[in-house]
């Protein structure tokens, strides 16, 4: 289901409508954000399942996504019938380009899966708290995320028409306003992470260790917000420019690193579950740095799709 959506998505954004897929992603997240509570605690008809719920209320809302991007790309919503789009033949060379492309992007993806299934791993370690907890975390860093997920979307839909327009200067300057916007709304999430931390999680639960540990969470992610915005920003404007190795070279041995770095901070050092969190946000304040440094060199203006 994931990798449809994706795939509509990316058909719209190219067709140079962003707004159809940033709105059906908003109303899957927010169908995940009342679902996560329901499905964990069982309020209601709904079962309680725990953590398990939390991968249920994911399950449902991309299905729900699903359904709605489905639904509009058969109502004709993305310019062409549904007949039409059937007659298309595949070229081999098209398909190699967009091999190239889409490769290095779905294997930093899957490797990022891999590795937050490990975290997710350590983090039971310590208990069934400190798994709601970052349920907790996550739920309120989606805010972040999508905001940083739209302007990453307008960076690569930007980027690849005025580099397709020969204006690779405007191309940039829009790939910096992307991220100036992104970061400039993630410093608020950081204000309201670090300043009101217990008053954001005691939304979520009234249990004394769990609202700990989740304050712990966002005050340690919420120093790394901004770097947050820079890398999915970034992850846009290189994909818009069609140079997807950049991107990977950074994000896989910067997600493989966190498996190590982890367990030394957890058990070594004895942060406990703090380790987890200071493993996030420590690695995204350098993947953030290097590709930003990686997209100052400006090599991307010159790749041919």
């Amino acid at each position: 289901m994931f990798f449809w959506n994706e795939t509509i998505f990316a058909s719209f954004r190219a067709s140079g409508d962003t707004k159809t897929p940033t709105i059906v992603s908003s109303i899957a997240v927010l169908f995940n954000m009342v679902l996560d509570p329901l499905f964990i605690f069982g309020y209601g008809p709904f079962p309680e399942l725990g953590v398990a719920g939390a991968s249920t209320a994911t399950a449902v809302s991309v299905l729900i996504g699903m359904i709605l991007i489905t639904a509009l790309l058969l109502k004709g919503k993305l310019g062409y019938s549904v007949n039409h789009l059937l007659k298309i033949k595949p070229k081999l060379k098209e398909l190699w380009k967009i091999g190239k492309i889409g490769l290095p992007m779905s294997t930093q993806q899957l490797v990022f899966v891999i590795v937050y299934w490990f975290l997710i791993k350590i983090v039971h370690s310590f208990g069934e708290t400190s798994a709601a907890a970052m349920g907790i975390g996550n739920r309120m860093e989606s805010f972040s995320y999508l905001t940083c997920f739209g302007f990453s979307l307008a960076a690569s839909t930007l980027v690849g028409q005025n580099l397709g327009a020969g204006k690779p200067e405007r191309a940039a300057k829009c790939a910096y306003g992307s991220i100036g916007m992104a970061v400039s709304l993630t410093l608020v999430m950081t204000f309201l992470f670090i300043v009101f931390p217990k008053y954001i999680a005691g939304i979520f639960t009234d249990d004394a260790e769990v609202l700990a540990i989740a304050v712990d969470y966002l005050v340690i992610l919420g120093i790394s917000q901004f770097a947050m915005a820079i890398e999915i920003v970034l992850e846009g404007s290189f994909s818009g420019a069609g140079n997807t190795i950049p991107p990977m070279v950074v994000m896989i041995p910067g997600s493989l690193a966190r498996i190590p770095l982890a367990y030394y901070l957890c058990f070594n050092l004895g942060w406990g579950i703090n380790g987890v969190w200071w493993t996030l946000t420590i690695t995204t304040l350098v993947k953030s740095m290097i590709l930003f440094y990686w997209f100052r060199l400006g090599h991307w203006k010159l790749k041919e799709v």
